[in-house]
C-alpha cells in the first residue's frame, strides 16, 4: 500500500497550512466572539485555490484533486471551523455545476466561485419539515411563461445570505424523489428573500439562514441537470460533501489535540507535569489513535473519488467514525484542560462547540449508518 503523497498534494497542503496558521488561528476566536463572517480571509483563500480545489483550471480552480481538496480542509480547519464550512460548500457548489451544469453555467458561475468575486456558494435542500428525508421537499417550481417560478422555505442554509449562486431543490413533478429538480438561483433573483440568521451553538463565523421564496422567478434555463433530476443530484453531491466533512472533523480534531498536548506540559499538580500522569497519557494516546484511523479513512474516501471509483460507503464511513472521533477527541481535550476549558479564554472552548455539528449536517450519523448497512447488506463476498 502506497501512502505517499504527490508533490502538487503536498505544496497544497502546504500552503493551506501556512495560510491557516499566520492568518486563521489568530482571528478565530474573534470571529466566533462576534459571530464575523471571515470575509477578507475567503478572499485570501480564493486567491491560493482553495474555493476551487478539484476544479478545473480552465473555469479558474486549481484542479488539484478531491485528495488535495481533503488535505486543505484539514489543515483550513484547525485554524477555524467556519472557514473551513464555508470552504466546503463553495466547492460542493463549485463540482456540482461542474458536474450537471450547461457549458452556459459552468462560464457563469464558477469562476466566479473560484475566484472568490462571489463571496461563497450555498446549498438548499433542507426545509423546516424535512432535513435527513430529500425525497420529502415541499418547495415549488412551476414552469410560466418561461420562467420557473419557486415558492417554499429553505432552512439551515449554510452562506445562504452571503452566497453568490445557491443551488435550490424542488417539486417539479409527483410526490417521491422523481419528482425533484434543482435550480441555479442568484442571490440577487426576485422573490428570494433572506429569513432568520440562526443564533448557533458553534461555527459562528460561519452564517446559517432561511431562505424564503416566494414567487421567486428565475430564467428557463436555471435548471440545472434534467427536470427531475434533482434527487440524484442531492445524492452525489452530498457524497462528496461527506468527505469534506470528515476532513473538516480531522482538522478541529487536531486543533483539539495540539491544545491539550500543550496544555498537559505546562500544567502542574502534584509537584509535575500533567503530562507525567498515566491517566492523561492515556487519553493523549486515544485522541492520537483516533484521530489517525479518521484521517486514515477520510484520505480513502477522497481517493476513491478522485480515482473514479464508487465511494459512497466510504464516504459515510468516514464522515461517520471521523465526526464522532472528533466529537470525543475535543470532549477529552476539554477535560484535560480542567476547569479551564470551560472558560472561553482557551480555544478548546471553541472547539468543543464547532465540533458538535459535524455529526448533523451532510447527514446525521444515524443517517451513515443507514446508507453504511444498505451498502454493506447488498455486498456478496
Amino acid at each position: 500500500m502506497e501512502l505517499k503523497l504527490t508533490n502538487e498534494q503536498e505544496l497544497v497542503r502546504e500552503s493551506a497550512r501556512d495560510f491557516a496558521r499566520k492568518e486563521l488561528v489568530p482571528a478565530a476566536g474573534a470571529f466566533d466572539r462576534e459571530g464575523r463572517f471571515p470575509e477578507e480571509q475567503l478572499e485570501r483563500m480564493a486567491e491560493l485555490g482553495l474555493m476551487g480545489v478539484n476544479i478545473p483550471a480552465e473555469l479558474g480552480g486549481a484542479e488539484a484533486g478531491v485528495v488535495a481538496y481533503a488535505l486543505a480542509m484539514q489543515e483550513i480547519a484547525y485554524g477555524c471551523a467556519s472557514a473551513a464550512v464555508t470552504m466546503a460548500v463553495t466547492n460542493m457548489v463549485g463540482e456540482v455545476i461542474c458536474a450537471f451544469g450547461t457549458e452556459e453555467h459552468k462560464r457563469r458561475y464558477v469562476p466566479r466561485l473560484t475566484s472568490g468575486e462571489y463571496k461563497a456558494g450555498a446549498f438548499a435542500l433542507s426545509e423546516p419539515q424535512c432535513g435527513s428525508d430529500a425525497a420529502g421537499i415541499k418547495t415549488r417550481a412551476t414552469r410560466k411563461g418561461g420562467k420557473w417560478i419557486l415558492d417554499g422555505e429553505k432552512m439551515w442554509i449554510t452562506s445562504g445570505d452571503k452566497a453568490g449562486v445557491i443551488v435550490v431543490w424542488a417539486r417539479t413533478g409527483g410526490p417521491g424523489a422523481g419528482g425533484v429538480s434543482a435550480f441555479l438561483v442568484e442571490q440577487s433573483a426576485p422573490g428570494l428573500g433572506i429569513g432568520r440568521h440562526e443564533d448557533k451553538m458553534g461555527l459562528r463565523g460561519s452564517t446559517t439562514v432561511s431562505l424564503v421564496l416566494d414567487s421567486c422567478e428565475v430564467d428557463e434555463t436555471a435548471l440545472l441537470g434534467e427536470e427531475g433530476g434533482g434527487f440524484r443530484i442531492a445524492m452525489m453531491a452530498l457524497d462528496g460533501g461527506r468527505i469534506g466533512i470528515a476532513n473538516q472533523a480531522c482538522g478541529i480534531a487536531q486543533a483539539a489535540l495540539d491544545e491539550a498536548r500543550g496544555y498537559s506540559r505546562e500544567r502542574t499538580a502534584f509537584g509535575s507535569p500533567i503530562a507525567d500522569l498515566q491517566a492523561i497519557q492515556f487519553k493523549l494516546a486515544d485522541m492520537a489513535t483516533e484521530l489517525e484511523a479518521s484521517r486514515l479513512l477520510a484520505l480513502r474516501a477522497a481517493w476513491l473519488k478522485e480515482s473514479g471509483r464508487p465511494f459512497s460507503k466510504e464516504a459515510s464511513m468516514a464522515k461517520l467514525y471521523a465526526s464522532e472521533a472528533a466529537n470525543r477527541i475535543c470532549f477529552e481535550a476539554l477535560q484535560i484542560h480542567g476547569g479551564y476549558g470551560y472558560v472561553k479564554e482557551f480555544p478548546i472552548e471553541r472547539h468543543y462547540r464547532d465540533v458538535r455539528v459535524t455529526t448533523i449536517y451532510e447527514g446525521t450519523s444515524e443517517v451513515q449508518r443507514l446508507v453504511i448497512a444498505r451498502h454493506v447488506l447488498r455486498e456478496l463476498h
